[in-house]
């Protein structure tokens, strides 16, 4: 049997009052995910361990099975993997946002999506006027870049830009949390502060001005960590082989450490325009010679980082349509069965436009096993679901069983 999971970040949410009290998954169309659930198997998952923070890279970790108490060290060094960025012994690595600063408020944790290229620009210009032999920055890919420190501590409080979004920036910059971590955490600030004063005059920020747009007017360095030891999902679970495709570095870097090859799709933005047939169509390709295809969407999240109700559900709109639907084509004609599962990896309320710890809704379907009782897929009937509520590696495991009908 084959296997691949397409994972729509942040696609769970609350229940909200314009839309009757129906979440965005339950006011969406989306005929084929619920096709999955009337003919797969049902539950709900928790993708935050305890005294985790609810971000993607703890999230998606859980949802294949690791322990992250054992393996996780950031989400710097996950992004540095993917790009290809070695971690030394000595060396941090944190994710670098290029964020917008207004009124001394943190605006956006995106500035405004830049644009790759623009903000590759920005970066070479903060590693030339700031790097040295302990700081070098990274170019990623849009907002998400990587910065590395030679001898940093990462015992320190880094929060989130997308998580306090509105907040004066200098009440949530980054803070030691035991003594020995003090002067990190000044080098760091003082990164920040530093880059305040020379990316306002860049010629990319002026034009991004001068065509109403956000500017990329501050740094925003956070999620520390070493080189992280992680076995691959063979060694786990004894897949064979398996592929990767995302817009996302975070998402790339775990497949690196999880063994499985990155498929680059031309026009994967990780927004509401990304390439959904082109990703699709990987996928299908991969399944012919890989045994585990991990699909990942990041549209939904980044609707609900905006608070913008219309566009998320637009998004899972996109993604029944144009993923789940050729999917189910595609693997109806495959001379070997495949099994699939769709989850979110986090919720993302458009309320508090940020990720939460909630529980996700999930589907596994295995041609031929028999369904359960669930006949919807959203938030509320997975609560039927005969998984009940799985924690750890359950899911994972449960996923690939092979031993039961």
């Amino acid at each position: 049997m084959k296997y691949v999971i397409v994972l729509g970040d942040g696609m769970a949410d609350e229940p909200i009052a314009s839309l009757g009290g129906k979440t965005p998954l339950q006011a969406a169309d989306t005929p084929h995910l619920d096709w999955l659930a009337a003919h797969g198997r049902n539950g709900r998952l928790n993708t935050v361990p305890e005294g985790f923070e609810p971000g993607s890279e703890i999230a998606n970790m859980a949802v294949l099975g690791y322990d992250l108490n054992e393996v996780f060290e950031g989400r710097g060094s996950l992004e540095a993997a993917s790009m290809g960025v070695d971690i030394l012994p000595g060396e941090m690595a944190m994710r670098c946002n290029l964020i917008c600063i207004e009124d001394e408020k943190i605006k956006n944790h995106s500035a405004g999506h830049i644009s790759s290229q623009e903000a590759a620009e920005l970066i070479h210009f903060l590693q030339e006027k700031l790097g040295d032999e302990e700081v070098s920055f990274f170019p990623g890919v849009s907002y998400r870049h990587l910065l590395k420190l030679k001898g940093g501590n990462k015992q320190i409080r880094c929060i989130p830009p997308h998580d306090v979004m509105g907040t004066p920036f200098r009440e949530v910059m980054i803070r030691p949390l035991v003594e020995e971590a003090a002067a990190t955490a000044d080098r760091l600030n003082r990164l920040i502060l530093e880059s305040q004063k020379i990316l306002p005059e860049h010629p990319v920020n002026k034009s991004r001005i001068n065509r109403g747009k956000d500017p990329a007017n501050s740094i925003w360095p956070w999620s520390p960590g070493y080189k992280p030891d992680m076995k691959s999902l063979s060694q786990l679970y004894g897949i064979a082989s398996g592929a990767v495709i995302s817009a996302v570095d975070l998402i790339k870097g775990i497949g690196v450490y999880a063994g499985l090859r990155n498929i680059e799709v031309e026009g994967a933005t990780g927004l509401y325009d990304t390439n959904y047939e082109g990703k699709v169509a990987a996928a299908i390709e991969a399944l012919k010679t890989d045994d585990f295809v991990y699909l990942h969407i990041e549209a939904s999240d980044e609707a609900g980082h905006e608070g913008d109700v219309a566009l998320k559900i637009k998004t899972i709109e996109y993604l029944d349509h144009r993923i789940v639907k050729p999917l189910l084509e595609a693997v109806s004609t495959m001379d070997e069965p495949v099994a699939i599962a769709v989850l979110p990896d986090h919720p993302t309320p458009c309320r508090i436009k940020t990720h939460t710890a909630a529980p996700v809704p999930f589907v596994i379907y295995k041609p031929g096993n028999e369904a359960d009782s669930v006949q919807l897929y959203d938030e509320i009937s997975a609560e039927k679901g005969v998984y009940g509520l799985m924690s750890d590696d359950q899911f994972i495991r449960e996923f690939f069983r092979q031993d039961h009908k």
